[in-house]
């Protein structure tokens, strides 16, 4: 292929760091991991090196133009970053731009999700549907190229970007999750004859990402578990925002990595024969470590006022634009491609087509060797799930006739949504034993010891942080639904990843969050939720479930794995929950999956509505039971309850009746939307038998009653 006189000496004055500015050189090349041998493996010939290095210059174009457009944006790392952004989409990566959901793609994921404009460049350039308008309309309303990448949602639909990213670590960790699914579908799905799944993850990350705690607890668990599937590659600038990186770190990320387990390599981030070296190796090399490739660049590479300094991390850049173009020898005209780097990606469409329509013919042949496999590997992709109604009437009673606590009644409930729903697996935060939601049969996943990935239990270690990213990842990555569980206090160590899950609208992830309330006793405050419970029903589209008895928790599991667009909590009680059974199975189920019901209907006129959740429930119904005028309706879900057409919420709460109470064993302030007054607890808790602190802080029949009397 021929490129153009100006592409050749581009590639010229790229291939010196001092032909971009009189900055300092980028690091050596060290020796964690030789790349000498790999450069003279796997050196790029002559002509795709032009192509690349002229299409890495025509990104950085495209960045600086949206960039100065909008008046906003990050430079920095699409600057600097963009030959590695070349060699992934030029020659790495297996991918088709007319697919962008291909099953067995390899997936990118820009951790440093500031950087947005590096992924929107190389989405256009490479040839998904990204029109170059959108990349006019950087950061505006509407537009498909929002200010950070957005997995796809009610929002924005940017093909190609595989998950939400921007606050720093969360990609790197979502990519353990991506790496784990991976390694799930293809023990599950791929036989000695076929092989469907085979693809890699690649992410990249900046100083930022590594120094948030979550990359550590994520690296380490990738790293146990042999995910080497996975391949992070550290853009490595030296710079954070405030000050140059050495001014708050010092620590040898290789030899951190290394101590985890990962394989690495330390690379000149602007050699397109060594970052090819390094990517195909790390690629290929299946050797039961993770890949950590230090790719050291110069941030806003291009534009010799700010690369290098922390200057190049913002919009700083902005005036210096036109002449940075200038200087890389592009042209007069704006967000430039030219025809040369349209026709080599071209090339590079066809030949992942080819790979492709390979694939889909092994694909084919498959599905017909096994029908059932593929019918239930389709179902999962299309999150094709047993409708709520038939799941309400396909699991059983739980014959709960004695008291039970809710996460007792959710491990039998969940040994159910298992069998019904083929792709669901779970994982605990070492707390399998108290949280309940182990899979009796299910195996368990990962590698050594009695783990295989073809296993539906995750043991995440005491890593609550990454296990909430790592569900995520494995919710972005599109085959299984996934739940994780912890104590409902320590909710605050993953909350991060509960509002990301929210904003992406991850209907594939839930949480199972147990010892709900001050009801845990013994352990303390420390251990005692009280304002958790609130805490999470505050975040926008996630449904917070706090079942009263067995058959809501049934309810309550069934709406987990049927809502289609966004994720649930689960919050279950420690201590027994008395059952109520006056109502049918069915009738408590299908009041669960509506957020609020009648659980005990007024027989005179009504005087009073009692609103209680979760652990009050059976108070609220044993104080109703002597008062002919009242009326006790169960919530275990505002959110879902919202949901209802008005006149289902009037059927419910009479506007005209406002004489209403409501009672939850946490903070009171949510509930003064739906009650004139609420028995909550305002305060924390202390360390006794919970059966005491509950009546020591009101949570009780006996204080119900009286708070009723008193209105």
């Amino acid at each position: 292929m021929k490129f153009s006189m100006l592409a050749i000496a581009a590639t010229a004055m790229a291939a010196s760091v001092s032909g971009f500015a009189g900055v300092h050189p980028v690091n050596q090349v060290r020796t964690f991991m030789p790349v000498t041998s790999l450069k003279m493996s796997a050196a790029v010939d002559t002509d795709t090196k032009v192509a690349l290095q002229t299409a890495a210059n025509e990104a950085r174009g495209l960045a600086m133009d949206s960039i100065a457009a909008a008046k906003s944006g990050h430079m920095g790392l699409p600057l600097g970053a963009a030959e590695i952004g070349a060699t992934l989409y030029g020659s790495i990566m297996q991918y088709n731009a007319k697919d962008p959901q291909w099953m067995n793609r390899d997936r990118f994921i820009l951790s440093a999700g500031h950087g947005s404009m590096f992924i929107y460049s190389w989405l256009n350039i490479a040839g998904y549907e990204l029109p170059m308008e959108e990349l006019k309309n950087f950061r505006q309303h509407h537009s498909m190229t929002p200010g950070h990448p957005e997995f796809p949602n009610s929002e924005h639909n940017t093909p190609g970007v595989e998950c939400t990213t921007g606050p720093l670590g969360q990609g790197v960790a979502n990519a353990v999750g991506f790496a784990l699914s991976e390694k799930m579908a293809a023990a599950r799905y791929n036989t000695a004859d076929h092989t469907i799944f085979d693809h890699t993850i690649f992410a990249l990350a900046g100083d930022g990402c590594f120094q948030e705690g979550v990359s550590a607890e994520s690296a380490a668990f990738a790293a146990h578990e042999k995910l080497d599937n996975l391949v992070i590659l550290y853009d490595a600038n030296e710079v954070t925002l405030d000050k140059m990186a050495e001014y708050t770190q010092s620590e040898d990320i290789l030899a951190r990595y290394a101590g985890y387990g990962w394989e690495g390599f330390d690379i000149d981030g602007h050699d397109l024969d060594e970052v090819q070296a390094a990517m195909s190796k790390a690629k290929t090399n299946k050797n039961g470590k993770p890949k950590f490739i230090k790719c050291n660049t110069i941030i806003g590479k291009g534009m010799p006022e700010t690369e290098g300094t922390n200057a190049a991390h913002g919009e700083a850049g902005v005036p210096y634009v036109d002449k940075a173009r200038e200087g890389l020898g592009l042209p007069a005209d704006k967000w430039h491609v030219s025809p040369d780097t349209r026709k080599y990606f071209g090339s590079v469409q066809e030949k992942n087509e080819g790979v492709y329509n390979a694939w889909g013919e092994t694909y084919k042949a498959w599905s017909t060797a096994n029908p059932a496999m593929a019918k239930e590997l389709e179902a999962a992709i299309a999150d094709d799930v047993m409708s709520a109604e038939d799941m309400i009437d396909a699991i059983p009673s739980m014959e709960a006739d004695v008291a039970e606590a809710s996460r007792v009644s959710g491990n039998k409930a969940i040994q159910e949504i298992a069998k019904l729903v083929p792709n669901y697996i779970s994982g605990s935060a070492d707390l399998h034993g108290s949280c309940r939601n182990y899979i009796n049969d299910g195996g368990n996943v990962g590698a050594d010891f009695d783990k295989s990935f073809a296993g539906k239990n995750m043991y995440f270690g005491i890593r609550e942080h990454a296990m909430g990213s790592i569900l995520n990842g494995i919710a972005y990555h599109g085959i299984f639904k996934a739940s994780g569980s912890t104590f409902a206090v320590f909710v605050d160590y993953f909350r991060p990843t509960i509002r990301v899950a929210a904003l992406a609208e991850l209907n594939r992830v839930s949480w199972i969050l147990t010892h709900d309330s001050i009801g845990v006793g013994e352990d303390g405050p420390t251990h005692q939720p009280v304002e958790t419970v609130s805490g999470i029903r505050v975040f926008p589209n996630v449904d917070v479930y706090r079942p009263g008895d067995a058959e809501e928790t049934v309810g309550a599991f069934i709406s987990s794995v049927t809502r289609k667009d966004g994720p649930t909590a689960l919050i279950f009680s420690r201590q027994n929950l008395d059952q109520n059974n006056l109502l049918s199975v069915k009738e408590r189920r299908e009041g669960t999956l509506k957020g609020a019901y009648i659980a005990k209907k007024e027989t005179a006129d009504l005087e009073v509505i009692i609103i209680a959740t979760g652990s009050e429930v059976q108070h609220a119904l044993a104080v109703g039971a002597d008062m002919a005028g009242a009326r006790v309706v169960s919530m275990p879900c505002m959110e879902a309850y919202e949901r209802q057409s008005d006149d289902y919420k009037e059927s419910v709460l009479p506007a005209a009746h406002t004489k209403r109470i409501a009672m939850e064993a946490g903070v009171s302030g949510l509930w003064y939307k739906y009650a004139s007054k609420v028995v909550g607890v305002d305060r924390f808790g202390f360390s006794a038998p919970g059966d005491i602190v509950m009546r020591e802080l009101g949570m009780s029949a006996e204080n119900l009653k009286s708070e009723v009397e008193s209105m």
